[in-house]
C-alpha cells in the first residue's frame, strides 16, 4: 500500500474536502482524487461519499481511518529514527492540551525545545478532557497535557497538583470569607464550563456527593468568569485557569479542599517518536513542581 495514497486519504478525511487536502499536501485537487481513487481500488470499496459540499467518510472509511493513521505513524517513526541515527532530530510533535496549560505552561517549553531542535515541527491543539483523550486515542496527538482521571488508559507522568477554587461575585455573602463550602453549589446558581460536562468539576462533585444547581453552561472558562462577574452565579475551577484573567470576582479556596493532578499522557515510551520523547523530557524537566 503506497503511503502517498494513505496521506491523501487522511488529509481528505481530516479536512472534508479534496481541495483543502490538496492545499495541505501541496498537490492538485485532481491529484488527491486520483490517489484516493487508487486506494479505493486497492482495498476494493469506497472510502468517501462525494458531494458538491465536499467528501465524508463511508462506514468502511471510518473503520480504516485508525489503521491508516497507524501506518503513517510508523512510517514517520522510521524516518525520524533514521534521522536520529544520523545525528539530526526531525519530525513533528502534535500536542493536545487544556487551554490553561497551552496558555501558561507550554509556550516556554516549546521555545526551549525549538531553540535546540529547530527542525522539529510543533502542532498544538486545545480542548477539554474528552477531546484531549480522544485525540490521544485516535493518535491524532502524540502527547496530551491534562488532568488525571481514574482508569486513565494511557501512560501517565504527573507534573503538578493544582488546587480547585471557587469563583464568586463580589456581591456574594461569602465573597470575603476564608473558604466556600462546596455543598453551597447545590443552592447557589452554578455556572458549569465545558458545556456542562467538565470532568474535573464533575469528579469533584461526585466525590463530595454534591448535586450542583446548574443554571448556566458554557464552553470557555473565561466566559464563566465574566458571567460570575455579572452576578449570574458561582463556579468552581482549577487555579491555573484563572491566571492572568482580568475579571473582578472573588476567588477563594473551597471546603473541603481539593486539587487536580495535571500531567502528561501518551500511548507508550517505546512507541513514541524520538522527537516526541525529547519534547516530553523538556516538559517534565520544566513543568514538574510541587505546587501550582
Amino acid at each position: 500500500m503506497e503511503t502517498a495514497r494513505c496521506r491523501a486519504f487522511l488529509a481528505a478525511a481530516e479536512t472534508g474536502s479534496f481541495s483543502r487536502a490538496a492545499e495541505v499536501l501541496r498537490y492538485t485537487p485532481s491529484g488527491v482524487n486520483q490517489l484516493v481513487s487508487a486506494l479505493e481500488k486497492e482495498v476494493g470499496f469506497s472510502l468517501f461519499s462525494r458531494s458538491t459540499k465536499g467528501v465524508a467518510l463511508t462506514a468502511n472509511g471510518q473503520l480504516l481511518l485508525p489503521v491508516i493513521r497507524e501506518i503513517l505513524h510508523q512510517e514517520d517513526r522510521l524516518f525520524e529514527l533514521s534521522a536520529q541515527m544520523n545525528g539530526l532530530l526531525i519530525g513533528t510533535v502534535t500536542i493536545a492540551a487544556y487551554s490553561s496549560i497551552a496558555t501558561h505552561w507550554l509556550p516556554a517549553v516549546i521555545r526551549a525545545f525549538q531553540q535546540d531542535y529547530p527542525h522539529v515541527e510543533i502542532k498544538l491543539m486545545e480542548g477539554i478532557w474528552q477531546e484531549v483523550s480522544q485525540w490521544l486515542e485516535e493518535r491524532t496527538a502524540d502527547i496530551g497535557f491534562f488532568s488525571y482521571q481514574d482508569n486513565m488508559p494511557f501512560e501517565w507522568i504527573p507534573l503538578a497538583e493544582d488546587p480547585m477554587v471557587a469563583l464568586l461575585p463580589r456581591s456574594h455573602p461569602l465573597a470575603e470569607a476564608s473558604c466556600y463550602p462546596l455543598e453551597n453549589c447545590g443552592r447557589d446558581s452554578f455556572i458549569m464550563p465545558a458545556l456542562g460536562c467538565d470532568d474535573d468539576v464533575e469528579a469533584l462533585f461526585a466525590r463530595s456527593h454534591v448535586r450542583p444547581n446548574i443554571r448556566y453552561t458554557t464552553m470557555e472558562s473565561f466566559s464563566v468568569m465574566s458571567m460570575v462577574e455579572q452576578g449570574l452565579g458561582v463556579s468552581v475551577m482549577n487555579k491555573l485557569i484563572t491566571e492572568k484573567r482580568v475579571c473582578d470576582v472573588a476567588m477563594i479556596p473551597i471546603d473541603p479542599p481539593a486539587s487536580i493532578t495535571l500531567g502528561a499522557a501518551f500511548h507508550s515510551r517505546t512507541d513514541a517518536s524520538p522527537a516526541a520523547k525529547m519534547f516530553l523530557k523538556y516538559a517534565v524537566r520544566m513543568l514538574t513542581r510541587t505546587e501550582s
